[in-house]
């Protein structure tokens, strides 16, 4: 993170002060809700601080905007994923049904998973979640797909990997 006196701090204050207000109003248009708003707004400056370096910006609002899409999207996807959620734990008998802690820890999990999903390219996340919730088999899952057995294989072997990464830095 920057330090309070350097060039990349002032500029990252000069940015916020100029154009929060903006963002703030812009978020609350996409979204319809100004708590959620405010929040993403502040998230999108929290990105923008966790960052090594940041680029020569020509269209400041273009890029807080870009930064800020992405965290909308972030915030949508984890609202369809909590309602998912909800909606599997209604259906669960009382007697079954986790503690509000074990709740949100699976919901974290979830969320977890989809960011790491989204990562992989949509053949490989196909062909892994086959395997994965559907328990299909190898050459189950090439007739499916319409791709060699051998291409299955390295998709799976890719996701494995890339899990295997994300989990252990390895």
């Amino acid at each position: 993170m920057a330090s309070a006196d350097s060039p990349q701090h002032q500029q990252i204050h000069a940015l916020y002060n100029d154009h929060h207000h903006w963002l703030n109003g812009w978020l609350r248009r996409q979204l319809g809700n100004a708590f959620d708003a405010a929040d993403i707004a502040q998230d999108t400056f929290m990105r923008i601080l966790a960052r090594r370096e940041i680029p020569e910006l020509r269209e400041p609002r273009a890029f807080l905007s870009t930064v800020a899409r992405g965290l909308v999207i972030e915030h949508w996807r984890r609202r369809e994923l909590e309602q998912a959620w909800l909606e599997t734990l209604a259906q669960l008998p009382e007697t079954e049904a986790p503690s509000p802690e074990s709740r949100l820890q699976f919901l974290e999990a979830l969320v977890a998973i989809d960011r790491m999903l989204d990562q992989l390219k949509p053949a490989v996340r196909q062909a892994f979640l086959l395997a994965q919730l559907d328990g299909l088999t190898c050459p189950q899952i090439a007739h499916r797909l319409g791709v060699s057995l051998s291409t299955v294989e390295r998709y799976i072997a890719a996701a494995l990997r890339h899990c295997y990464t994300l989990r252990f830095g390895a």
